[in-house]
C-alpha cells in the first residue's frame, strides 16, 4: 500500500503537482544530504549540491520514464551534480601547512594516522567510491547499482570487490601505525 502511495505521489509530480513534488523531496532529503557530503565533505557545498539537484529534479521530473525508479533517478541525479561540482571546483582540500607545523610532531603523528572509514572512502577513485556509496549507503543492490550506473553487475561486483579491499589495505595500514 505505501509503495502504491508513493507510485501515486510521483505520478501526480510528473503531472505538474507541487505538492506531490515537495512530499517525494521530503522523504528523500536526509539520504540527498548524507550522500553529497561523502562527496564533498563540506555542509554548505552539501547543501547546495542538494539544492542544484532538487532543481534539476523538478523541471526534468516529467522526463522520469519509470516512477518506481524515483529515488535512483534522484541519487543519479545528485551523484552527477556532485562529481560536475568537485570538478568545477576542484574540490581537493589541501592540508594547511601553517597550521600543521605549528602541531606538535607526536599530535601530529597522531593526526596523520587516525583514520576513519569516510576518509578511507574520499580517497578511493571516483568510480570505486560511487559503488561503495551507492551499495552501503543507499543500500542499492549489485542489480539496482548496475542498472544505475548503467554497467553489467560483475563490473559492479569488481568495483566493490576493489574497493573494499583498497578500504581493508588503508584501514589496517592505519591500523598498524597507530
Amino acid at each position: 500500500m505505501k509503495n502504491l502511495f508513493h507510485l501515486n505521489t510521483v505520478k501526480k509530480a510528473q503531472k505538474g503537482d507541487d505538492q506531490a513534488f515537495i512530499k517525494l523531496i521530503h522523504k528523500e532529503k536526509e539520504k540527498l544530504y548524507r550522500t553529497a557530503f561523502l562527496y564533498v565533505k563540506n555542509e554548505s557545498d552539501s547543501l547546495d549540491i542538494v539544492q542544484d539537484t532538487i532543481y534539476k529534479a523538478y523541471i526534468s521530473i516529467e522526463n522520469l520514464k519509470d516512477s518506481s525508479y524515483f529515488s535512483t533517478w534522484l541519487t543519479r541525479i545528485l551523484i552527477n551534480t556532485a562529481l560536475d561540482f568537485i570538478k568545477k571546483n576542484n574540490k581537493v582540500i589541501p592540508i594547511d601547512q601553517d597550521s600543521l607545523e605549528r602541531i606538535e610532531s607526536s599530535e601530529r603523528l597522531m593526526l596523520e594516522d587516525k583514520m576513519d572509514l569516510c576518509t578511507a572512502i574520499e580517497g578511493l577513485a571516483e568510480k570505486y567510491k560511487t559503488v561503495i556509496i551507492l551499495r552501503y549507503y543507499q543500500d542499492l543492490t549489485v542489480k539496482q547499482i548496475a542498472e544505475f550506473l548503467e554497467c553489467p553487475e560483475g563490473t559492479v561486483k569488481t568495483n566493490l570487490h576493489r574497493a573494499i579491499n583498497e578500504l581493508k589495505g588503508k584501514l589496517k595500514e592505519a591500523c598498524i601505525n597507530e
